[in-house]
């Protein structure tokens, strides 16, 4: 039956080629089309009834998950110091036990033990890959190994003149190759062994040492962070900004004379605040420290530090670090007390010695009796960005600055400041400022340190205290040796307590800074401001503030709570304020540090003292007098008091009870200072993890624990709460969190967080009733976690996760385990409802509360703590064995909560306390056990989100992976708290949970299908959050109904795409989707990779066994199995589900006619390349066996991809064009540029007869695909081939059509090219390779097809690590490995080498799993193929092509044999000598087996000449010294090869190896000269003379030639290769076919060009055209002929050689006349009119070329050396530019040092030179003709044509000068005459033949007369006239002024009658020529009369006198006559002066 068709007509074309037609049995099979979801297999189901059969083993693995899959894990948190912080008090308060609790339980981990194996951390993608490429073997390849191209250019051979004989010695030649060195031959090449035998070896050696991992070679596509990766999040810590240490080194002033006290802190000027709190250092030696004992106890080691570790979460340019100095107090006020520091200088020590005593004297005296106070002295502030910043700059270890007054000059602005990586400093302070007594408060230093920055500082112009502080500042050590925390605890590694310790300063970060707390801190800072004294009465001017930290109101109720300052005490109960001398209203800048205490009550409170203290001794003087009190409650309805406050003091002592009051109360019959008003300002701060200080959370928090307590009334600020009323003012508590302040709720947020949880999972009994708050929670929770969200989006990871909220998920979320699983949940404490999930409230559930729980327990009774705490202390033993546990359902497995997990004392009394309550309980309320349930969170939450609606669905979409992790989470711990983690999935959760389940991932697939548009950012979080839940459900639920939901999306999804125009965004959201939910770490195990597709169960019926005609790829499919294995078949998607959902979505994105899912291309490859990768690493399936298996879910890949052979890029043909036909019919064959595989070798394959193939329309489409995605796509399909089942492949292959097997083959052919090894060099030179074209493996693979050589030898080659072929060295941008080096050009050279080594590996393993492949398909194609006499190989090699096909090879088309022939010579010319071996034998053999079939090899021979010329022409990285190598193996073989050493074969080789030999050397040499234009035409025209036997390849080469011409512009060169290419043409031609019309041969053409006749085909060696493959190119037949006469016309034509396009029709006109084709004549004849209208036209105006001698010396020059050449330049060249591009050219060749130009003309003596130099010879010549020619030369192109003879002139004297005067002047003129005429094949023509002829003075004259004359003549009969011309030659004639003018020639030579007879000719010659000359003159004055106008009159009168005068001089000269010639001579005599050219001069002849 017809395939069904879909009603609708939805099913995309995609669909289509996958789906089945099937047979109606007893009912329709309706096919799923693939744009649709199948259903999932049950997975459950199916492993039960499918047990696998293998017991134990790898196998065994894949069935199912391991059993250890999931484990929680309570890991206990690391704690930074010695011992935790946790307060001392033994007895707290329930808020301070849950936050102790919550900074010391360890935290509750779930851990997917193999989650890491999953793709999202897949090592191919991180920089885990260069680990696993270690130890990769080198791979040799022929690029890197051959040397440069220019290395052997020195050492050529030279052949010997250019000229011996056509090209070099023959005999040379033959020399030279019989003293090569040939490679190693092949032992037992020639014995005869079985096919079948080398085929196994092959295989062995191919298959041995692989690389077992194909992905570890490449690299991962350049990806973003894989969307699957969820990192775990950070562990909660303690926050820290940038950490500085301070070190202080010493202090030293001027002068010593009393202790002096330092702090430090960090001040920001920008926020106006304090930003560290105080260091406190003392750096006084011990004597000044002697001076204090009486008022200083021993100090506590602590307060010894000398360093601090500073942290700056916010560093800025304003940060100062402020040093404030105080001494003890003395009399007098703070400028009298700094006044000695400032006059007196350390070097006049001696000199004030008294004083100074005296001053010492003084001081003691203070200290003795005012010891304990303090007052200001001095400070100064550091910019610390400058120091960091100058010390970053300098390139020393440590930096020294020296800091002046105020700092260092400082930079404005907020650049980025970097406290952790600048240079150490050592810093010394030498400036300090004396404190102001009346501006100490904070605002005026904020002052005074904005004012530091200016330039002009006020405080500059301040007189300073001198000093010297020492201080290092540096980054603080990762982690530093003994450390005290700001609470004084030791950091850990505090080797020695006895050490003096770092003090970690604690930070006031400058802007709030959101990190939950995780340590317990409770620390006060108190900071005295200011006091108002001026309104009291009495005397108090020295005032101190003494404060206190009370737990009552007697005075002994001072708590040892305040922080000592520099070497005190620890702790002290009382501090005091710094003394300002006589100030009635004094600033205070101290800072009191106090350890609050874990519980306050309401009598804690701060007492503060003023006292006056009385410097001067007075009689009857108390030292200090109370002068006034007050104080601040510490709690204010239960809420710690902070802030600022203005209090009024008190005169008196406050009375009893005070404390609980404000002193803000008027408390009767108290006298207060200044009317009550409030005169003292304080403020106080908090920094606790125990106070939140918002009123919100302190609310909350406060009634929740009332509820922990059951405390009524609750009282909450002024509030009382009622327990009637707290229901409501619970919910609205929770409903207000929104409003409290975001940093506090981020301090508290986990504790926060499990209070809500905790309300949702036990709801309380308020008032007897069970109050549900999980809707009150889930809201609150949603809208918190949004907040965060919105506010901290700098916190988020990729998928949008905030990471506080994460790792609060990961670390912290608590686990309630449930009665219903461990009894443990009731604790006793029953006003926690443990309800079932009805909201009915169960009667028996009105209890009174039991306060008498249990006597035994002291601990216990009275009042329960919390449950969550009962619960631990429960749970928090392992003493609890199973047969103990109350309920079977077992007891815990671990010790979840508390950081004590043994059993204590106290825990085991719990459990005996509670084992004794229970069955009373249970007596009490027999029928109530079984329903106490507590609600599971899990449940609670999926319920409350389905229900929600609004605004909290809103915002729980927005943050849905928050509560999808909860859930999770949450889940598992319910299955390990009800011991069901073993349990089977399909029982392990409630029905009603899974339902709801399916409600929330149905609705949110929905909104994310909706809403998709609008909210893109929602969206995307939506969805993979939604995928990552899947992801974890099918970790711990049924998967099947996992499966289920992923349907249910699908479904959801692709209902939409087909309504979207644009589907591209929401597939793009169905493939994250699907990518995440693939990533899971069992991934294979959920594809049931064992299962092998049997028929799904009923109601699908079976599909296999319904006939499948013309189903996707099979043509007649035997085996159903086979094909569902490889085909999207609806049971591949059920079984195989995921796999199935992965592959779908390659084909439908990958279809070519998918609308708008282009973009989708590199995406949807990524996610496929990313699982293969995966699985290529993954241990679990390093076994073969379990690879294959994997590799079976992949098999459709190979389907798909051959679908997209079209749309890949076409890595054969780089860049020209990109689309490339794919199914190609024989037609595009023949035509040339079928790159891909021929139909031919196809259907050899197939053993059928070629069909005719039409192309179906899709693959007319261009290539798609960007280079990355085709390449991952392929690395995909090589990875499929290398792993999956070779026997399943070759099944699936069996069937394959035709069609269908030559899309397989294109596609390995493609893999081949993509994969080819790139070379080191090209690593090296990245930025600047483009791409080269490559053709180079197309007939790799067809010889491989064909069993051939090749690829087997290619094969064993990269086995053993060396590859030959390096043509086409291409670059692709994304090779670069590993990304962080792309920004970085210039690798190191141990990156390219590894670059390198890697490329090698793979360009070596993709070839071989292709080879493998190949393999496979000729097993089953060789049935097929029919078998012959086979003559085998040695072992390595298989030469099955040419033993076993060679009718293929040598009978039928050439196309197989030249490729073989390319082919193999090219690996004879590798740099590596096993691969020459291997090709000499090869094609030793292929030329033995053609002599075998026909005792003759001329087309090998003929193919192998060919080859060699092509091989040579194209290769870029070529060696001829190789090559000559393997020639020379050949020619071993041949010697030593017995069997035919009778035949004519070893000659016939012998021959065949010597021209080779020729050409090779040529055609190298022409590689070296690709710079040097002539010598390389020079070359190409050797060349093609070397092969004047094949036809052929002379026209190539004759053809490359005029294309080299044609480059340059020289049309008349390219034209003349054209003509001789006819000539040849013609030659052959005549031989074939006898036409009269045809030219004759040569002949017919040597009036285009005399040189023509070259080509006659005369020698006795030439090959008959007739002979099978000669003269079989396209030009060899008349329409070749006419086609390169047409070209040779339109170069003429561009060169303006019009005569000669007339010549070269000549010869068409009667082709065509012949042909009848009036078309093709017309369009001549038209092209004659044009030519010779252009001749008329252009007459004068052509020019032709500029010709120059040109001679070269020196034996630098090789070949040319004493050569002399004719060149042929461009018209109007001057000599100025030949001689320029020559000297640049040798120059830059030889050096310019090396290179000489000789600038005469003079003949050159050799003997002279430098031999070390080489020098040219630059002239410029004339054509010359003789006389008689000139007859038949008359137009200018006549004089310009056919030159073969030119001259040049060179004037001398005798004694050696050039010039001289008339009578001394001689001139030699030299005639060259060349080889060939010009213009020629070449530019440049040897010069072969020299004359010189030397002129006599008088002949000089002579010449130059005439010359004058013909001057004259021409410029007067001009037509028409140009005056100007005339009046200069005139002038030049008759002008007085011209020097050796006219009449002094004829004064020199004709005054006297010469006394030599022999000048006495020469003497007429010169007066007749005097009177013609004169004549002439008259005639051209004539001339100009007539022609100037009035205002030249007086001019031409001029010359006119000048002329009468010269011709008077001449006169008696003119006439005197010679008597003796005019007697009758004997003619004897003269012919006896004369030589044969009747000239009377002496010429040289040089021949």
């Amino acid at each position: 039956m017809d395939l069904k068709k879909a009603q609708d007509g939805e099913i995309s074309a995609a669909s289509e080629i996958y789906c089945f037609p099937a047979r109606v049995q007893s009912f329709l099979v309706l096919q799923v089309p693939l744009t649709e979801a199948v259903d999932p297999v049950d997975l459950e189901d199916y492993l039960i009834t499918h047990p696998l059969a293998v017991e134990s083993g790898p196998l065994r693995d894949l069935l199912e998950f391991p059993q250890d899959d999931i484990e929680v894990v309570y890991t206990p948190r690391e704690c930074r110091t010695l011992v935790s912080a946790v307060p001392e008090e033994s007895e707290m308060d329930p808020h301070v036990r849950d936050c102790v609790r919550s900074y010391t339980e360890d935290w509750a981990i779930v851990n997917r033990k193999y989650h890491k194996l999953g793709t999202g951390f897949n090592p191919n993608t991180l920089d885990k890959q260069k680990e696993r490429q270690k130890g990769l073997p080198k791979q040799i390849f022929e690029s890197d190994e051959a040397p440069d191209g220019n290395s052997y250019q020195d050492e050529q051979r030279r052949s010997m003149s250019i000229d011996d004989t056509p090209r070099g010695s023959w005999a040379c030649s033959i020399f030279d190759l019989k003293n090569s060195l040939p490679d190693a031959l092949l032992p037992n090449l020639l014995d005869r062994t079985p096919n079948e035998e080398i085929d196994h070896h092959n295989e062995d050696q191919r298959k041995s040492s692989r690389h077992k991992e194909l992905f570890a070679l490449h690299p991962a596509p350049d990806e973003e962070e894989p969307i699957e990766r969820l990192s775990v999040p950070e562990v909660p810590k303690e926050h820290f900004g940038q950490r500085l240490l301070v070190k202080c080194l010493s202090l030293k002033f001027e002068i010593e004379i009393e202790p002096i006290f330092a702090s430090l802190a960090l001040y920001d000027v920008k926020e106006k605040k304090k930003i560290s709190e105080n260091f406190y250092f003392d750096l006084n030696s011990e004597q000044m420290k002697g001076m204090l004992r009486p008022h200083v106890p021993p100090a506590a080691i602590s307060t010894l530090a000398r360093s601090a570790i500073f942290s700056i979460t916010y560093p800025s340019q304003d940060v100062f670090l402020v040093i404030k100095l105080e001494k003890v107090l003395q009399q007098g006020d703070i400028g009298e007390c700094a006044e000695p520091y400032m006059i007196f200088k350390e070097s006049d020590a001696a000199k004030n010695k008294e004083k100074l005593e005296k001053l010492k004297g003084q001081a003691e005296q203070f200290c003795q009796r005012l010891g304990k106070y303090r007052m200001p002295f001095a400070w100064t502030a550091i910019h610390l960005m400058n120091i960091v910043s100058s010390a970053g700059s300098l390139e020393r270890d440590s930096t020294e600055v020296e800091v002046g007054t105020g700092g260092t000059g400082t930079t404005s602005g907020d650049e980025a400041c970097n406290l952790s990586s600048f240079r150490p400093a050592t810093l010394t302070v030498t400036n300090f400022f004396k404190q102001e007594g009346d501006r100490l408060s904070d605002e005026d230093l904020y002052k005074f340190l904005a004012d530091m920055r200016r330039p002009s500082s006020v405080l500059r112009r301040l007189r300073p205290i001198t000093a010297q502080l020492k201080i290092d500042i540096s980054p603080a050590p990762e982690n530093p040796h003994y450390c005290l925390t700001p609470e004084l605890l030791q950091v850990k590694l505090y080797p020695d307590s006895r050490v003096r310790p770092t003090r970690e300063i604690l930070e006031f970060p400058a802007r709030d800074v959101y990190v939950p707390n995780t340590t317990y801190r409770n620390l006060l800072y108190v900071y005295p401001q200011s006091l108002n004294f001026a309104n009291r009465q009495g005397s108090a001017r020295n005032i101190t503030v003494k404060v206190q930290f009370m737990y009552g109101e007697d005075p002994s109720n001072a708590m040892p709570v305040i922080f000592g300052k520099s070497s005190c005490p620890e702790f002290s109960k009382e501090a005091y304020t710094a003394v300002v001398y006589h100030n009635r209203s004094p600033d205070f800048h101290e800072e009191i540090k106090i350890k609050l205490p874990a519980t306050l009550t309401d009598h804690h409170h701060l007492l503060f003292t003023f006292y006056h203290v009385s410097c001067q001794q007075k009689q009857n003087t108390p030292l200090e007098t109370p002068v006034g009190y007050t104080w601040i409650p510490m709690l204010q309805n239960g809420r710690l008091k902070t802030g600022q406050f203005c209090l009024p003091v008190s005169l008196e002592k406050p009375p009893q009870a005070y404390s609980v009051l404000s002193p803000e109360v008027p408390l009767p019959g108290m006298k207060w200072v200044d009317n009550h008003k409030g005169v003292f300002n304080v403020e106080v701060v908090a920094v606790s993890s125990l106070h939140t200080q918002d009123p919100y959370l302190d609310k909350f928090f406060a009634l929740v624990h009332a509820l922990d307590e059951h405390m009524f009334p609750v009282r909450i600020g002024d509030m009382r709460i009622m327990e009637n009323n707290l229901e409501n003012e619970l919910k609205s508590s929770i409903s207000a969190l929104n409003s409290s302040q975001l940093e506090p709720v981020v301090r508290f947020l986990h504790l926060l967080l499990d209070k809500l949880i905790l309300l949702v999972v036990r709801p309380p009994v308020i008032a007897g009733q069970i109050v549900n708050l999980g809707q009150a929670s889930f809201e609150a929770m949603a809208s918190i976690i949004n907040r965060l969200h919105k506010n901290l989006d700098g916190n988020q990871d990729q998928h949008g996760r905030n990471s506080l909220l994460a790792s609060y998920i990961y670390y912290v979320f608590p686990l309630y385990s449930c009665p219903g699983e461990s009894w443990a949940g009731l604790g006793g404490s029953v006003h926690y409802a443990t309800m079932a999930r009805s909201a009915v409230r169960p009667a028996s559930l009105n209890l009174n509360r039991s306060r008498s729980l249990s006597n035994s327990n002291p601990d216990i009774s009275g009042t329960p703590t919390s449950p969550d705490d009962e619960v631990r202390s429960i749970i928090g033993t392992k003493g609890l064995d199973r047969s103990n546990s109350w309920v079977n359902t077992g007891g815990p497995k671990a010790a979840p909560w508390g950081s004590n997990p043994s059993p204590s004392a106290e825990s085991t009394q719990v459990v005996s306390s509670v084992e004794v309550f229970l069955p009373l309980f249970s007596l009490m309320f027999p029928c109530r056990i079984s329903s106490f349930q507590c609600i599971l969170f899990h449940e609670e939450l999926a319920l409350q989100w389905v229900v929600c609606s609004g605004s909290v669905r809103e915002a729980a979409l927005q943050q849905a992976w928050f509560f999808f992790e909860l859930m999770v989470k949450s889940m598992v711990h319910h299955l390990y708290f009800a011991d069901k983690l073993d349990a089977p999935r399909k029982n392990r959760f409630p029905e009603r949970f899974m339902d709801d389940v399916t409600a929330l991932v149905s609705t949110i697939a929905g909104d994310i299908v909706s809403r998709f548009q609008k909210d893109t950012e929602m969206v995307e979080r939506l969805n993979t959050s939604l995928a990552f839940f899947l992801n974890d459900l099918l970790s711990i639920m049924d998967r099947g109904f996992v499966f289920s939901l992923i349907k249910t999306c699908y479904k959801q999804v692709s209902s939409k795409l087909y309504s979207l125009t644009y589907p591209s965004n929401l597939a793009s959201l169905r493939l994250d989707f699907l990518r995440i939910i693939c990533s899971h770490e069992h991934y294979v195990t959920l594809n049931l990779p064992c299962s092998l597709l049997t028929p799904p169960a009923s109601p699908s019926p079976s599909v296999s066994s319904a006939t499948s005609q013309s189903s996707g790829f099979s043509t007649n499919v035997q085996d159903q199995k086979i094909a569902n294995m490889f085909e999207l078949s609806v049971p591949f998607r059920q079984q195989h589900y995921l796999a199935g959902l992965v592959l779908t979505e390659l084909a439908v994105i990958l279809d070519p006619d998918a609308e708008g899912l282009f973009g989708l291309h590199k995406k949807v490859i990524n996610m496929v390349h990313n699982l293969l990768s995966s699985h290529d690493s993954d241990p679990r399936y390093a076994d073969p066996q379990v690879k294959a298996r994997v590799a079976m879910l992949y098999l459709p890949l190979i389907g798909v991809i051959m679908e997209t052979v079209p749309q890949l890029y076409d890595f054969t043909e780089s860049h020209n064009q990109r689309g490339r036909p794919s199914c190609v019919t024989v037609d595009d064959y023949e035509s040339e540029g079928g790159s891909m595989i021929s139909q031919t070798v196809a259907m050899a394959i197939a053993g059928t007869s070629v069909p005719q193939l039409t192309r179906p329309s899709s693959f007319l489409q261009h290539s798609t695909f960007s280079t990355e995605s085709s390449r991952s796509l392929l690395i995909c399909l090589l990875w499929v081939l290398k792993n999956a089942d070779e026997s399943v492949l070759q099944k699936w292959f069996t069937d394959l059509s035709v069609l269908q097997l030559n899309r397989l083959l294109d596609l390995l052919y493609l893999c081949v090219s993509c994969f080819e090894y790139k070379g080191k060099k090209v690593f090296e030179r990245m930025n600047s390779l483009t791409f080269k074209k490559s053709k180079d493996m197309r007939a790799k693979l067809e010889e491989a097809i064909l069993g051939s050589i090749g690829a087997r030898q290619e094969m064993v080659r990269r086995s053993r690590g060396q590859l030959g072929n390096q043509e086409n060295l291409r670059w692709r941008k994304d090779m670069t490995h590993w990304r962080q080096n792309t920004e970085k050009l210039d690798k190191s050279r141990a990156e390219i080498e590894h670059e390198a080594l890697i490329d090698g590996n793979l360009a070596t393993e993709a070839n071989l799993i292709i080879l493998d492949t190949l393999e496979i398909v000729c097993i089953f194609t060789a049935a097929f193929l029919s078998e012959c006499s086979s003559l085998p190989v040695q072992a390595l090699i298989s030469s099955r092509a040419v033993l076993q096909f060679p009718e293929l090879l040598f009978e039928e088309e050439t196309e197989q044999c030249a490729d073989l022939c390319l082919r193999l010579l090219r690996h004879c010319s590798s740099s590596i000598s096993t691969i020459r071996s291997h090709a000499s034998a090869s094609l030793y053999l292929l030329m033995r087996q053609n002599f075998e079939i026909g005792n003759n090899f001329a087309r090998v021979k003929m193919q192998v000449t060919m080859s060699l010329s092509s091989l040579v022409g194209t290769s870029q990285n070529f060696n001829e010294e190789f090559l000559r190598r393997s020639l020379k193996t050949i020619l071993t073989y041949a010697e030593e090869d017995l069997e035919l050493r009778e035949t004519t074969f070893p000659d016939q080789v012998q021959d065949l190896v010597f021209n080779l030999h020729m050409i090779l050397s040529d055609t190298v040499k022409m590689k070296e000269h690709q710079e040097d234009p002539e010598m390389l035409i020079d070359l190409m025209y050797r060349i093609a003379k070397g092969y004047q036997n094949s036809p052929d390849l002379r026209l190539t080469w004759l053809q490359n030639m005029a294309g080299k011409h044609s480059e340059r512009s020289n049309h008349a060169e390219s034209a003349q290769c054209l003509v001789h290419s006819a000539a040849l043409v013609a030659e052959y031609l005549s031989m074939l076919e006898d036409r009269k019309y045809l030219p004759v041969g040569c002949v017919t053409f040597q009036n285009i060009s005399s040189n023509v006749l070259e080509e006659s085909a005369v020698s006795d060696d030439v090959v008959s055209p007739d002979e099978e493959g000669i003269c079989s190119g396209k030009y060899f037949t008349e329409a070749g002929l006419v086609g390169l006469l047409e070209q040779a016309a339109a170069s003429f034509s561009m060169a303006g050689m019009y005569e000669a396009v007339n010549e070269v029709y000549k010869v068409l006109i009667p082709i065509h006349e012949a042909n009848r084709d009036a078309k093709k004549l017309s369009t001549i004849h038209g092209k004659l009119q044009e030519a010779f209208s252009k001749i008329v036209h252009q007459d004068g105006k052509r020019m032709f070329g500029t010709y120059f001698r040109v001679g070269f010396y020196g034996t630098k020059f090789g070949d040319l050396d004493e050569q002399e050449f004719v060149y042929k330049e461009p018209a109007i060249t001057k000599l100025a530019e030949i001689s320029h591009r020559l000297e640049g050219f040798y120059g830059e060749r030889f050096g310019e040092d090396v290179l000489e130009v000789i600038k005469d003309s003079n003949p050159v003596d050799k003997c002279k030179l430098d031999p070390n130099k080489a020098y040219i010879q630059i002239t410029y010549v004339e054509p010359y003709f003789d006389t008689y020619e000139m007859k038949d030369r008359i137009t200018y192109f006549d004089k310009n044509y056919n030159l073969r003879r030119f001259m040049y002139c060179t004037p001398f004297t005798l004694d050696g000068r050039a010039h001289g005067d008339l009578h001394e002047q001689f001139k030699r003129k030299t005639i060259l005459t060349t080889s060939h005429a010009f213009p020629y094949i070449k530019t440049r023509i040897n010069v072969i033949h020299k004359e010189e002829i030397i002129l006599t003075p008088i002949e000089v004259a002579i010449e130059d007369m005439q010359k004058k004359t013909q001057e004259l003549a021409f410029a007067t009969h001009q037509d028409p006239a140009d005056p100007k011309m005339l009046q200069m030659v005139l002038q030049g004639s008759v002008g007085t002024t011209v020097n050796q003018g006219p009449l002094e020639v004829a004064q020199v030579f004709l005054s006297e009658i010469p006394n030599d007879p022999k000048l006495f000719r020469h003497h007429n010659k010169l007066r007749l020529c005097f009177k013609d000359f004169t004549k002439r003159c008259e005639d051209a004055l004539r001339k100009n009369k007539s022609l100037i106008g009035p205002d030249q009159k007086e001019y031409q009168r001029e010359l006119e006198r000048n002329y009468h005068r010269l011709k008077e001089a001449l006169q008696p000269l003119i006439n005197r006559k010679i008597p003796q010639l005019y007697k009758a001579v004997s003619s004897l005599y003269f012919f006896s002066l004369r030589d044969s050219f009747s000239r009377m001069s002496l010429r040289k002849m040089e021949i």
